[in-house]
């Protein structure tokens, strides 16, 4: 890599050379004795998307997220409980504001923050001069509403989820009403928790108690109070043992099962590294990692998933997968990457957010799938091999599965976007996930810039930056280079520069000027996995590769159901085993199309199709609605005399799919 005489002028750091006690000084971040973090939150809506994440967020705006207390009236309406109505009074309503707030001020709708203050407004307006907030008990004997969670409405649970709410909604507008009722809750659960514990009323608290835990942390860093780190011992005390669980060998049990559920799991990957920001031992950044490489050789997927439907269930490709824990993981990695500073959970963040995320809803976001499967050639309303197998959960449906999707699946897409930029503890700007954006941010003495990030990541290898600024400005600008990545290239107005990437972060440290330009090429290579009875898996760069399967889309209509749903029927051969000399040599070919449509998750928009050769195996067939067991020696199976070219394209643009593929 060429140096050149650009290098004379600035200082190039290959690494994040700030000191580990360095702390931001223009956003929330953690105060002493709570661990330094390398990297902090940006206030909401700071992140502007651009191109495809733009047209996912519209595409909420306009489908179920902006429209759902009408589709969903009977919880989501103004009989919730949470606008102080004698419907649903549990988790659904917080769960469709978690996607709301925040989809409402990065896209800076005012219908749809008008949706959202009535429901905050309610919550500050009712607070209990005791510090309780939230739906008030119905009277005893009340008549359960059908469709509506009405009971367990003092459970510590749901509140959580408001409390994450609230946190979103201060960092967009500084709301002070929001600290002064954290306050007052954070000091009613400091009286009332030793009588009444998380898993009190229900499970789901002590289980998801990091929520809970990760919001007083983040009081603590805005009022200092004392009494709130006395408060997060006790959570998590109360709390689910995760790090004993993903350090020990529980996961990998298989005869039987853990017995554990799926979103708890996903929930759970936070808790050490939440608790650990108080208590700094390595034991709690290690157990998560421990659990993720569990999860993946016993329950994982080539997707970056595991099999719960809704227990954990094992690493057959044809287990279920539920929306839920997608979403939820996603959100562990969020706030796990910005404590943490590694760059494996930003890899992982992507990884799930570019392939799974957009296979679990239609492309108008008006149905979702409860589960998905990564080998995946039929959607129909039978019976399958889950552990829960009613009410249509691999269908397209709204209330079909279950209804926590229906209300949960709103944050994966806008949270995202909030966590493609973090501000960091040496008062630089840090990419750390990568996708078309805008970012406004204070840096170095509190100055103002304004990047642009043009790129079709992760479609393509190039990502180019573009500085704005009132003036000359010295600030650190942090890029990642993903672990998959093992060549990269980076220049600065055009001119190569050399940048070693120490701990996969490259900082570039100098006097920025309105105009200056940063491309970033990283090289995306074919990497091969083995899964499940050793079948193949394909991944470049971000993307897992799926086999293209043909779709008939129907829409069905079932008494049981109160709305239509759909079924999805394959149209082409799906029983596929690829050659082992494609693999052996390489010999995969990449078609890349000139331009990528602004909604590429389909089909016809699959921006890139890879072709490899192939033999079909007629015996392997569909056996109780799914893929039959992937033959092992598909060497002794019949086949069909001729080789095939066939089309693989990114997994996120399927429905139906093959990814983990027997090798012939």
């Amino acid at each position: 890599m060429r140096i050149t005489s650009l290098i004379l002028t600035f200082i190039l750091l290959s690494l994040v050379s700030f000191s580990k006690e360095n702390r931001n000084s223009h956003y929330i971040t953690n105060k002493k004795p709570l661990v330094a973090q390398p990297y902090t939150a940006l206030p909401l809506g700071s992140i502007q998307p651009q191109g495809m994440l733009l047209e996912m967020l519209e595409v909420q705006r306009d489908g179920l997220t902006g429209n759902i207390d009408s589709v969903y009236s009977v919880v989501c309406g103004p009989n919730n409980g949470w606008l102080g109505g004698t419907g649903d009074g549990w988790e659904r309503g917080p769960y469709w504001l978690d996607g709301l707030v925040p989809l409402a001020y990065i896209l800076d709708d005012e219908k749809l923050k008008a949706k959202a203050q009535e429901w905050i407004e309610w919550s500050i307006e009712n607070q209990r001069e005791d510090g309780y907030f939230g739906p008030r008990p119905l009277p005893e004997g009340y008549e359960r509403i059908p469709g509506t969670q009405q009971g367990n409405r003092e459970d510590w649970w749901p509140k959580m989820v408001m409390l994450k709410i609230l946190q979103q909604y201060y960092s967009a507008t500084e709301d002070e009403r929001v600290i002064d009722l954290m306050t007052d809750y954070f000091k009613y659960q400091y009286k009332m928790l030793p009588q009444y514990p998380l898993g009190h009323w229900t499970f789901w608290g002590n289980r998801r108690g990091a929520d809970n835990l990760a919001v007083v942390y983040w009081l603590y860093n805005i009022t200092g109070e004392k009494f709130l780190l006395d408060l997060a011992e006790i959570i998590h005390e109360q709390t689910f043992e995760w790090t004993e669980i993903y350090s020990g060998d529980r996961i990998r049990r298989l005869n039987p099962l853990p017995g554990l559920h799926c979103v708890n799991v996903a929930q759970g990957l936070k808790a050490p590294v939440v608790y650990y920001q108080q208590h700094p031992e390595q034991k709690y950044l290690d157990a998560v990692k421990d659990g993720l490489t569990a999860l993946r050789e016993s329950h994982g997927f080539v997707n970056g998933m595991y099999g719960g439907d809704e227990p954990l269930h094992g690493n057959n490709p044809t287990q279920g997968s539920e929306l839920c824990s997608a979403i939820e993981m996603m959100f562990s990695f969020e706030t796990i990457l910005p404590v943490t500073g590694d760059i494996y959970y930003a890899d992982y963040l992507e990884k799930v957010a570019y392939n799974v995320l957009p296979t679990q809803h239609n492309d108008d976001f008006t149905r979702k799938q409860y589960f998905q499967q990564a080998n995946q050639v039929l959607i129909t309303d039978e019976v399958r091999n889950f552990f829960q197998d009613n009410h249509g959960r691999i269908v397209y449906g709204t209330t079909t599965g279950y209804p926590c999707c229906l209300t949960n699946m709103h944050q994966g897409w806008p949270k995202f976007v909030q966590n493609l930029w973090y501000a960091s503890a040496d008062n630089g700007i840090a990419a750390m996930v990568y996708g078309p954006s805008k970012v406004t941010a204070k840096v170095g003495d509190g100055e103002e810039v304004t990047i642009t990030e043009q790129t079709n990541y992760p479609f393509d290898e190039e990502i180019q930056f573009t500085v704005e600024a009132s003036k000359n400005t010295s600030f650190p600008f942090h890029l990642r280079i993903p672990q998959w990545c093992e060549n990269y290239s980076l220049t600065i107005n055009g001119e190569e520069v050399a940048a070693n990437a120490e701990n996969n972060i490259v900082v570039l440290n100098r006097e920025w000027n309105t105009g200056d330009v940063v491309k970033l090429q990283l090289d995306m290579d074919f990497r091969y996995s083995n899964w499940y009875e050793n079948s193949l898996g394909i991944e470049r760069g971000p993307l897992v590769y799926a086999l293209k399967i043909d779709e008939e889309w129907r829409e069905i209509t079932k008494k049981e159901y109160d709305d239509t749903y759909f079924e999805v029927y394959p149209k082409s051969p799906w029983n596929y085993a690829i050659l082992r000399s494609e693999i052996e040599n390489n010999n995969l070919q990449v078609e890349m199309k000139e331009e990528v449509a602004d909604y590429p998750w389909n089909l016809a928009n699959a921006p890139i199709s890879v072709k490899v050769k192939a033999q079909r195996l007629p015996d392997w067939k569909i056996e109780r609605g799914s893929a039959g067991d992937i033959p092992v020696r598909p060497e002794n199976w019949n086949v069909t005399t001729f080789v095939e070219e066939v089309e693989l394209i990114p997994y996120g643009c399927t429905t139906l799919r093959i990814s983990e593929f027997p090798v012939r």
